[in-house]
């Protein structure tokens, strides 16, 4: 019997973690029976007038036959001035629920993608269509530190209760870490105990964690032809840099690396290569113009990723929590794990001890001086045979996040009831 996979997510060309968790499920999805596997997305224009970080539109990596990337075109005209587009992401889901082809739907970033499915599934069914469909709802960073966080700082309880009831009306719900787990937990009860609901207990009884699915084949057993080409191209040598690679944003920790970089003596050694694009970016590009130690690589490509990771001396990504932000798992920093290379920088701030393990080199969030002293033991002090079994472990840490691994545990059938005797 034909199955279908629906996943309604910010898909490519966004550069976020969760675009790819979309893309590496999907391409599982291929190969464990789904016939027919969609993502249902947002027009390119709209996502470039949101001002979100994008890969080049010409050099996205192609998803496979057989997955269809769907970005319906906005329902209504001027008048209404929002909705129109979740409005068309809706009427679309409805379409496909329609065919009554076995579908599972899962949706990423609760606000607004759980709200696309659950009106979509209740239309369905109101209609008489009666969809045979399987709802599963993953709560990612956003979710937690923009939105429900948002909700309680501003005691705007009632968007906080929707929110909750949407998320909970699911017949599966996710969290991608077991900090954000907790996250969820705490804020349920905070809303509990202002609103008289009873989120919390469904939370903690509900609600399980489904880590990032990474392709991890993509990052392993890399050339090193392959690297040495690509890091020429770039101006860099092996082992000749520091390396940030992410969201340029104050709270990836991009102006404490910075500022660590500028005082460390290692400097003399290797140069730090930026690489990523976001709010940051040209305010940095301003305060180091005059730092040729510094290089910004703002269009790296998805086939380039690992061997910029394989080749550098460190991957510095000293995160650190703002109100909007706070990093629920780091998948940038697994997959460096799996690339190889020189050990990684990073902090604990929220999910990222269960991304590195006791693999990492971690430092305190913000604080430059101990950023700083970490570049230098890398480089100055840390021998061959040290960053090798650092690499090693780290590798084998990152294996547990395989997408195959990650898609089975995910859509692993329900425990049959326990038959009750005597």
């Amino acid at each position: 019997m034909s199955k279908r996979l629906v996943i309604v997510v910010r898909a490519d060309p966004v550069i976020c973690g969760h675009s790819g968790e979309a893309r590496n499920l999907a391409e599982v999805a291929l190969t464990r029976g789904f016939s027919d596997v969609r993502l249902l997305t947002w027009p390119i224009p709209v996502l470039q007038a949101a001002g979100l970080p994008l890969k080049p539109l010409d050099r996205i990596m192609p998803y496979s036959a057989g997955i269809t990337v769907e970005r319906p075109d906005p329902v209504g005209d001027y008048r209404v001035p929002d909705g129109r587009y979740l409005a068309g992401l809706t009427g679309r889901l409805v379409e496909l629920l329609a065919e009554r082809i076995p579908t599972t739907c899962l949706s990423m970033y609760l606000a607004p993608h759980d709200a696309v499915v659950r009106d979509a599934v209740d239309a369905a069914r109101a209609a008489g269509y009666a969809p045979d469909v399987h709802t599963i709802a993953k709560a990612v960073g956003s979710d937690v530190t923009n939105v429900i966080r948002s909700c309680l700082r501003e005691r705007r309880f009632g968007a906080a209760v929707a929110l909750f009831t949407r998320f909970l009306t699911n017949d599966q719900v996710i969290a991608v870490s077991e900090y954000t787990r907790q996250e969820i937990v705490a804020a349920a009860e905070a809303v509990d105990a202002e609103c008289g609901t009873r989120f919390a207990d469904q939370c903690v009884r509900r609600l399980s964690v489904s880590y990032p699915p990474i392709d991890t084949a993509a990052y392993v057993d890399l050339a090193p032809a392959a690297v040495d080409a690509a890091l020429r191209r770039r101006g860099l040598e092996r082992d000749g840099y520091v390396l940030f690679l992410s969201r340029v944003t104050p709270a990836k920790g991009v102006y404490d690396i910075v500022n660590a970089f500028a005082r460390c003596r290692a400097r003399s050694r290797v140069k730090l290569a930026i690489a990523g694009t976001g709010p940051a970016l040209a305010d940095l590009r301003a305060l180091t113009r005059h730092d040729d130690r510094v290089v910004f690589l703002p269009d790296v490509e998805d086939e380039e990723k690992p061997l910029l990771m394989n080749g550098c001396a460190a991957y510095a990504l000293p995160t650190k929590p703002e109100p909007d932000f706070v990093e629920t798992f780091g998948i940038a920093l697994t997959e460096k794990m799996l690339a190889g290379g020189g050990p990684v920088i990073t902090t604990t701030t929220g999910g990222v001890g269960e991304a590195v393990g006791d693999t990492a080199i971690i430092v305190a969030a913000g604080d430059v001086a101990d950023i700083a002293a970490a570049i230098d033991r890398v480089v100055l002090s840390m021998s061959p045979e040290e960053r090798q079994l650092m690499a090693d472990r780290a590798r084998a840490h990152a294996m547990a996040f395989d997408r195959v691994r990650v898609f089975d545990d995910l859509f692993a059938p329900a425990d049959p009831p326990v038959a009750l005797t005597g």
